[in-house]
């Protein structure tokens, strides 16, 4: 308990609690329909090229080469930030604990920059094994246009023509996405849970009508 307490450890507290926040954070949003992995990656432009979502402009520069080496799985931004944390807390600790051992606790600096080493090296090697666990392929990238059509959740509504909720729909190959949805002229609103059809897709918006009864029972 003393290690976790000594300054010399304190970077890899601060990521250790760091990391669990992340994982909060995520299994919030799976409670609530949100995947918050989903969302870091529009921001990043997309994780990987060929997979859906991705944009090859985003991995241009010394940044993308960067994260290219340090992400040769193409996991999730979301799973590499969390595997990068999880290794520098364990490694530092782990260093902390073999110098304290022989000759005594290292600088945290200098036992930081040790650990951020070994953590570029696990993460590397990490993001292999995730990309091994979750198997991707390009050719399960889907457009706009495939999504009109089919039903979908409704997960933050209501959904009128106001502001857009999101809903949850199912892709033919299995996929889940998580979308920006508003209710059609002459339909909605729709609460939390309702199951409508997307008929329209304007601006990265999604028009979502009422839904028959052998729709909604088939999902």
């Amino acid at each position: 308990m003393d290690l976790l307490l000594t300054p010399e450890t304190k970077p890899f507290g601060i990521a250790a609690l760091i990391l669990c926040g992340l994982v909060a954070i995520e299994l919030a949003g799976l409670i609530i329909g949100i995947s918050a992995s989903s969302i870091i990656d529009k921001g990043f432009g997309g994780h990987v090229e060929g997979h859906p979502g991705a944009h090859p402009e985003a991995h241009e520069g010394w940044l993308g080469g960067i994260l290219g080496w340090i992400n040769p799985g193409r996991a999730p931004i979301l799973i590499v930030m969390m595997l990068a944390l999880g290794a520098f807390a364990a490694s530092g600790y782990a260093i902390q604990s073999v110098a304290i051992a022989w000759v005594g606790a290292l600088p945290a600096l200098a036992a930081s920059a040790v650990a951020a080493v070994a953590a570029l090296l696990l993460t590397r090697a990490g993001s292999r094994l995730v990309a091994r666990l979750i198997p991707r392929d390009e050719t399960y990238a889907v457009d706009e246009a495939d999504l009109v059509g089919l039903t979908a959740s409704v997960v933050i509504g209501p959904l009128d023509g106001g502001k857009p909720g999101r809903v949850r729909v199912q892709d033919r190959y299995g996929n889940w996405h998580f979308l920006n949805a508003r209710a059609a002229d002459g339909h909605g609103p729709f609460a939390q849970g309702r199951t409508v059809l997307l008929a329209d897709c304007r601006n990265n918006v999604f028009i979502a009508i009422t839904a028959t009864d052998d729709l909604a029972q088939g999902r």
